[in-house]
């Protein structure tokens, strides 16, 4: 998979990319990110990326023409054909069902806005608006390397088994289950006993029913839509009622 980002802050991403998983995704080849310092685009000495608002107000908004060039000079610099990603407060929500349905995709272009937002004729150039969520960070930086992230992690062989993905909250509707490991007692708390019972079937169903009873509790927004039998949804709202 290509990921192009442009931006005006570059100097953010090397850190971040090149370790842990998404510095062994780079390294193996199933993930290949370019960042594009959105500065080399403009026209004048200051290399100027913003300006102010018509109408008045505060702060600063990206200038249009810079951003219009990188983004045409960017999406023809590889033969696979890009889908843009505007990340904006104003985008719809970054969920897992939309990392899975990029990480798909053979290349990504993920424009990072920055002061007071984008000249509105910006959004022309997006296929997709993603945030993170209903709050305002200083720039799409953040966002940016959350969304590489997210999409570095689904690609074949980086995870190295590929049930981790899948057993993820979210994957499924759900939140994870709990999960332990050695030793199993700790200052007084002890690993359930089915986890040490070698019986898959019971682990596997002990599992799915921490899953339900968990998002019930934490995220029931979720449970209610969730595809659940009754005995489950059964147990979800006692959870909810009737809590340890």
């Amino acid at each position: 998979m290509r990921i192009d980002v442009i931006t005006v802050l570059p100097q953010v991403f090397a850190p971040v990319l090149g370790a842990s998983i998404t510095g062994r995704a780079l390294a193996s080849g199933a993930l290949d990110v370019a960042v594009h310092d959105l500065r080399e685009y403009t026209d004048d000495r200051h290399r100027t990326t913003d300006d102010y608002p018509f109408g008045g107000g505060p702060g600063m908004v990206m200038k249009p023409e810079p951003v219009f060039r990188a983004h045409e000079d960017v999406s023809a610099m590889h033969d696979a054909p890009s889908v843009t990603i505007l990340l904006t407060p104003q985008g719809e929500p970054l969920t897992q069902a939309i990392v899975e349905q990029l990480a798909a995709l053979p290349r990504l272009l993920l424009l990072c806005g920055r002061y007071e937002g984008f000249d509105e004729r910006i959004r022309t150039l997006a296929d997709r608006e993603v945030s993170l969520g209903d709050f305002v960070l200083t720039g799409g930086e953040l966002p940016a390397l959350v969304l590489i992230d997210a999409v570095a992690r689904l690609q074949p062989g980086v995870l190295g088994h590929e049930q981790s993905a899948e057993d993820e909250s979210f994957s499924s509707g759900l939140l994870e289950y709990p999960q332990y490991t050695r030793p199993a007692t700790f200052r007084g708390m002890t690993v359930p006993e089915v986890l040490t019972s070698g019986d898959h079937g019971a682990v596997a169903a002990w599992r799915r029913r921490q899953s339900v009873i968990r998002t019930a509790v934490r995220r029931p927004d979720l449970i209610e839509y969730a595809d659940l039998t009754d005995d489950e949804r059964e147990a979800a709202r006692r959870a909810v009622e009737e809590p340890e």
